[in-house]
């Protein structure tokens, strides 16, 4: 492990060993500072989050632009504060802590014994969101996680989520796919968030007006398993309850090769994430690279 690497993993794991011990008060006023800080400073992560911005909101001036960062940060560390804090949470605090719309088209594909997959971007704070369906609809579901360096800041993230009930598989490896679809056809929710291609045969769709590629899984385990496919947006307002909205099926076409559906309804997921990244920019935490304009070809994926 380099030192770099291990100062990583030494960070984060300060974050949850600390952090959950501050009251919320004391962490939201961390979590604000500690945007705000990395805000100014105007590093690699802040201009890319401006410049993703700035396709999202296309009439936004500079001024607008610096605006929506901030509170982009500020958002982005809200959601770092709530992980942190998340395994110490009562099970009151987190059925308290989402308010979702429209959530009967989840609860009535569960009850149909239909398998169900919820797809979302990097709005808001999706652990909560998963952890609060564990928790308020008592539903375990399966998700997949990016393998990340250091191995041991991976084997964090695993048991954090898994410690939030969730069963979590390793992006690469090739057997999550098999897994995922087989809990599907048990009736079983799969949650993926699906804004960013991890892969070399992600799917290109339109996304505010220019061309970025995102996954096809949630598609292609749609027209394999007969799951019901939802897509989902998160968003915060001014109070500490998170908000959500479940959007209407994205159905399976029934003509057309498998690609050419794949495509159709991965269009379909990318414009439900549009509509609630344009409602509520600045809780889009996409601090990379993710249209195909601002990606160096030689290094493939995003």
């Amino acid at each position: 492990m380099s030192t770099a690497e291990r100062l990583t993993d030494t960070l984060y794991g300060l974050g949850w060993s600390t952090v959950k011990k501050l009251p919320e008060p004391a962490a939201v006023r961390l979590g604000r500072a500690v945007a705000d800080l990395a805000w100014k400073q105007r590093g690699k992560g802040v201009r890319r989050l401006e410049a993703n911005y700035a396709r999202v909101v296309p009439d936004a001036g500079p001024e607008r632009l610096a605006e929506l960062s901030r509170a982009g940060m500020r958002s982005y560390l809200r959601y770092w504060m709530e992980s942190f804090r998340l395994p110490a949470w009562s099970a009151e605090r987190v059925r308290s802590g989402f308010e979702a719309k429209d959530l009967h088209h989840l609860t009535d594909g569960l009850a149909a014994g239909r398998g169900v997959i919820l797809a979302l971007p990097h709005l808001a704070n999706w652990d909560l969101a998963g952890a609060w369906v564990t928790t308020a609809l008592e539903t375990p579901f399966t998700t997949v996680a990016e393998r990340l360096k250091p191995e041991t800041l991976y084997d964090r993230f695993v048991a954090y989520r898994e410690g939030l009930g969730m069963e979590v598989l390793p992006h690469s490896g090739g057997s999550a796919f098999g897994t995922l679809a087989r809990r599907l056809r048990d009736g079983g929710l799969v949650c993926l968030v699906a804004d960013r291609d991890l892969s070399a045969s992600g799917v290109e769709v339109d996304f505010f007006g220019d061309r970025a590629r995102m996954p096809a899984g949630p598609a292609l385990l749609a027209q394999q398993t007969g799951a019901l496919l939802l897509p989902v947006t998160l968003w915060y307002d001014d109070s500490p309850v998170m908000k959500g909205q479940v959007h209407a099926p994205v159905e399976v076409q029934e003509s057309g090769t498998r690609a050419e559906r794949t495509s159709v309804m991965t269009q379909a997921l990318a414009d439900a994430f549009a509509s609630g990244i344009a409602d509520h920019p600045q809780d889009w935490h996409m601090l990379q690279r993710l249209w195909l304009a601002d990606l160096d070809p030689a290094k493939g994926p995003a």
